[in-house]
């Protein structure tokens, strides 16, 4: 089980709302921190994916269970 400092959960919404969840979450801590974000829209790992390597954060784990995704990032 990965540590986190910040839970966010984008369940139900759909795109983009997951992503500007995750944008904002971002924001409020610190460089370093994780975030563990869930997520029920089928294409969350899409828009994270290319949103965390563009703002080089970095994607430590996305776990995948019932509809769900769990991703794992950590602020660059």
């Amino acid at each position: 089980m990965i540590e986190f400092d910040l839970e966010v959960d984008a369940s139900g919404l759909q795109c983009p709302l997951p992503l500007l969840h995750l944008k904002k979450a971002l924001l409020s801590v610190h460089s370093g921190a994780v975030l563990k974000i869930i997520a029920t829209d089928p294409a969350a790992h899409l828009d994270f994916g290319v949103f965390v390597q563009q703002a080089g954060h970095t994607m430590l784990d996305v776990l995948k269970s019932n509809g769900q995704q769990i991703f794992y990032i950590q602020k660059r």
